[in-house]
């Protein structure tokens, strides 16, 4: 690891992420900015359904960063961008590795851009959040760094009074379509977007069995599998804000698991592929206040976890 560490240094070329130095072999695969936005920013794990944040106003930027390298850890990622943050007078407010952070709980309350861009893989990524004090007021700093077999990807997000530099606006959810769509452009939109609502599912009334039947979407989704076998996936259930937010937890993981065995059941894809995971009501596609929102709410997504 210490050869790693000392290798980032050795090779700094001048690509800067928000003022951090990265070696010669990073690439700066994305970069987003506002110039004025809030952002709350994790300062804490996740636990028992929350997360402590920090919230600043003003300008907003997100970098992802591809290091072209076998082998890396997410520990070997981290230290060097933290002794910069602290020469550059940050102090380090909370510091966190995979499942000490809350994992996929924190992984999926945290703002991270879309594969392929940045990619995490829930069972090697450390977190970093840091803070320090300006003229413009207080400035706060993140770093998510994670790796698949072939690279390493670092994402950075800063917000303060600092104007940010680019501008450049996210990509609209993608919606998976339940008719007509090959595995080629369903692939296409999901490693696009890193992930996708699975359109057309029906479950039993007041249950979280998956009704009988053939679903076009997950067949579609298994043929996408098939073709990559390296790739993870979760299944992702959500509800409607009506009931306990426990209760809904509970709910939508059922029915991405009841989805999680239908695909392994029914369409040959092998469990070591799937996930299956609730978020509740707690990330809504649509306002709870109208009963067409409702039932944009209540969906399965499948989400990019890792290659």
């Amino acid at each position: 690891m210490r050869a790693a560490i000392g290798l980032w240094l050795l090779v700094a070329s001048g690509a800067q992420a928000q003022g951090l130095s990265f070696p010669s072999n990073a690439t700066l695969v994305r970069e987003t900015s506002e110039s004025f936005d809030s952002y709350a920013m994790p300062v804490g794990p996740w636990h028992d359904g929350t997360m402590a944040t920090e919230t600043v106003e003003g300008a907003l930027s997100q970098q992802a960063w591809r290091i072209a390298a076998t082998g890396l850890t997410s520990l070997q990622l981290i230290p060097p961008l933290r002794d910069q943050l602290r020469n550059d007078g940050f102090t380090i407010v909370y510091e966190c590795q995979d499942q000490a952070c809350g994992g996929f709980d924190f992984r999926f309350a945290t703002q991270v851009m879309s594969p392929p861009d940045m990619q995490v893989n829930l069972g090697d990524f450390r977190y970093l959040a840091a803070r320090r004090e300006t003229d413009e007021g207080p400035e706060l700093l993140s770093v998510i760094a994670s790796r698949s077999a072939n690279a390493g990807f670092v994402q950075v997000t800063r917000v303060g009074a600092k104007k940010a530099d680019a501008v450049q606006t996210d990509a609209p959810a993608m919606r998976a379509p339940a008719q007509g769509a090959t595995a080629h452009d369903f692939g296409q939109s999901l490693l696009a977007t890193g992930h996708a609502v699975l359109e057309g599912l029906a479950f039993e009334t007041g249950s979280a069995q998956l009704a009988a039947g053939d679903y076009e979407v997950l067949q579609t989704l298994a043929d996408f599998l098939a073709a990559m076998p390296d790739l993870v996936v979760a299944l992702v259930g959500h509800t409607d804000s009506s009931g306990s937010l426990d209760g809904n937890i509970a709910l939508s993981k059922r029915r991405a698991g009841s989805v999680l065995e239908r695909l392994v059941s029914d369409y040959g894809v092998p469990r070591r592929q799937l996930d299956a995971q609730g978020m509740g009501y707690l990330a809504p596609l649509a306002t709870n206040l109208t009963e067409e929102g409702r039932q944009a709410n209540r969906r399965v997504e499948v989400i990019i976890t890792s290659n």
